[in-house]
């Protein structure tokens, strides 16, 4: 059986790294901050921080504006083309909207994860090799919905939705997973059974995973390390036993409240 990752994850280091937007707002301000290969690592801050901003300028969905980040060795200003899609294909992104296929099953959304190995026409007929088979669904079980897998994603609760596009990033065989917001629209209960799914995901299969968080008590949980963003500038940078209340209100700007915990927050 064909394996759903090859061993450990990429490393990625940003130097100096700046983002300001085409409307003047600065995203991220000279940002040094290094995360070894393997590493979990929540991402925490309020909205207009800079958390999306630093996630997305990884893959390079965000340009940068000075400075440099390197994945797994590679600097992002040196790709373009070909190379920027080789990356591309070895980072997974799970979104705060799943973004899925509606209309077409489980599987087949699995499988989007195959395509940038995948000739054009085998997509298009549906002619999927069976090794791509096989290793969709090995990453629906590690993520134990592989029994939706031909039903169709619309029939899904939200937090089955996440899990399939989760297994959508695990077909890609990644060596980095970022995670924007992941849980954001989903009920306590699901949101702690999709940052386990991560979590063991990390630890299991060694790679590297970045995640935005709002929640301050999931960051704490689940990450090995967090990161405070205020303003597009780390306050923060340490371990959960480390982030005492103290240290969430400097992040914040302000006292903590009930909307920054996620068991404080009542089911959908």
């Amino acid at each position: 059986m064909p394996a759903i990752a090859a061993p450990g994850g990429a490393p990625i280091r940003f130097e100096r790294v700046g983002v300001t937007y085409p409307n003047g707002h600065t995203g991220l301000k000279d940002l040094d901050v290094e995360i070894p290969a393997g590493q979990m690592v929540g991402v925490v801050g309020l909205s207009g921080a800079g958390k999306s901003t630093l996630i997305r300028s990884i893959n390079g969905l965000v340009p940068i504006s000075s400075g440099e980040i390197t994945v797994g060795g590679r600097a992002l200003s040196t790709l373009r083309g070909r190379g920027l899609r080789e990356l591309r294909s070895e980072i997974g992104m799970v979104f705060q909207s799943f973004n899925l296929a509606k209309r077409t099953t489980v599987l087949n959304n699995v499988l989007m994860g195959r395509l940038h190995g995948t000739p054009a026409w085998r997509s298009l007929l549906a002619a999927w090799k069976s090794d791509d088979i096989e290793l969709a669904m090995r990453a629906l079980e590690r993520v134990e919905i592989v029994s939706k897998a031909y039903e169709k994603a619309s029939s899904l609760s939200g937090g089955q939705q996440q899990r399939v596009a989760i297994a959508r990033t695990l077909a890609q065989k990644p060596q980095v997973i970022l995670a924007d917001e992941p849980v954001a629209s989903l009920d306590p209960p699901t949101s702690h059974v999709v940052m386990r799914d991560l979590q063991r995901i990390n630890a299991e299969l060694g790679i590297t995973v970045v995640v935005n968080l709002h929640f301050l008590d999931l960051a704490r949980r689940y990450s090995d390390r967090l990161i405070g963003l205020r303003a597009g500038e780390i306050v923060f940078d340490g371990s959960g036993a480390e982030a005492d209340e103290a240290v969430f209100e400097n992040i914040y700007g302000r006292s903590l409240t009930a909307e920054d915990v996620l068991e404080a927050k009542p089911e959908l």
